[in-house]
């Protein structure tokens, strides 16, 4: 797959994510964090499951225990990521949420070469402070006052971020990405289940309630969102992948736009024409620096 094409299918699942934040927002009226993510999770594992299955047999790779350990890391710090994320928008506004969220674009070139010595290209330190600053005025260029629930969801950007740096390493290193995104949903899945049966005590009645939610996430958002994730970041550096995956904030503001009439103030259009700036500067300068290094003639001394 070509460069082009995988930070294609990154753009096209942070669309899910971003129209996502408001089924999450909205599903917390009728259930817990835990029942929503326990439930999604499942779903959104089972239904990616039978074509897991046929890459896993297609492509004939035994998974050794180093796989194995990695796969597992990666689907724990998924579902933390998703908990905490998901407890902090039921006490958190949508524009703090957005915001907060995004700051795994500053997370993950930090993370990545504390835990893999992975050097980013020069540009994302111009790329990052760009797309954060979009980020903020996406969200109207302020924070209303911090709460628990904004902390959570900043904790939530630290093991977003480890997940962006796991998932490209995973999908790499196992050549499976289909594979390993069900065991990540499967996982999380019965660890929120698990942990939201004797704290939470779910109803089949508040789960019925929350249906169309639920659904969208569990197939779009996730299914479909997550697994196109792990494909593209399997020909895309994580940090270039970050600040791609930072246009899930614009999309928030597009669907909230749509959905529930919100509209974007003023400073909202700079934030968004920064957002995009800052994806077409790590994706486009690169390769041309590349072939401008490629193509400088040589002196003979």
């Amino acid at each position: 797959m070509s460069r082009p094409i995988a930070s294609a299918l990154l753009l096209l699942c942070t669309m899910f994510w971003g129209f996502a934040f408001i089924a999450q927002k909205s599903a917390m009226d009728a259930m817990g964090p835990l029942t929503f993510a326990g439930v999604r999770f499942l779903i959104g594992g089972l239904l990616i499951l039978p074509l897991a299955l046929h890459e896993l047999r297609r492509k004939a790779i035994r998974l050794t225990g180093t796989h194995w350990f990695f796969i597992l890391a990666m689907s724990t710090v998924f579902f933390l990521g998703s908990w905490l994320q998901q407890a902090g928008l039921a006490t958190t506004t949508a524009t703090n949420g957005g915001f907060l969220t995004g700051l795994y674009v500053f997370f993950v070139p930090l993370l990545g070469f504390l835990l893999f010595r992975t050097r980013p290209h020069p540009i994302i330190f111009a790329g990052v402070p760009l797309a954060l600053v979009g980020i903020y005025f996406l969200n109207g260029g302020g924070l209303d006052s911090f709460n628990a629930g904004d902390w959570l969801i900043v904790f939530s950007a630290i093991f977003w971020a480890m997940h962006v740096i796991l998932l490209g390493h995973v999908a790499k290193m196992t050549g499976l990405p289909i594979f390993v995104s069900s065991v990540s949903f499967l996982v999380a899945g019965i660890a929120a289940s698990t942990i939201a049966l004797p704290t939470e005590a779910p109803t089949l009645a508040a789960i019925s309630a929350g249906w169309i939610e639920i659904a969208y996430a569990a197939v779009l958002s996730t299914a479909v969102g997550f697994t196109l994730q792990a494909v593209g970041q399997q020909h895309v550096p994580a940090a270039n992948a970050a600040i791609i995956l930072s246009a899930e904030s614009l999309f928030a503001a597009l669907g909230a736009a749509v959905v529930l009439g919100e509209r974007l103030p003023a400073v909202g259009y700079a934030g968004a024409a920064l957002i995009f700036a800052a994806i077409l500067l790590v994706e486009a300068i690169p390769p041309l620096w590349a072939r401008r290094r490629v193509h400088v003639p040589r002196t003979v001394n």
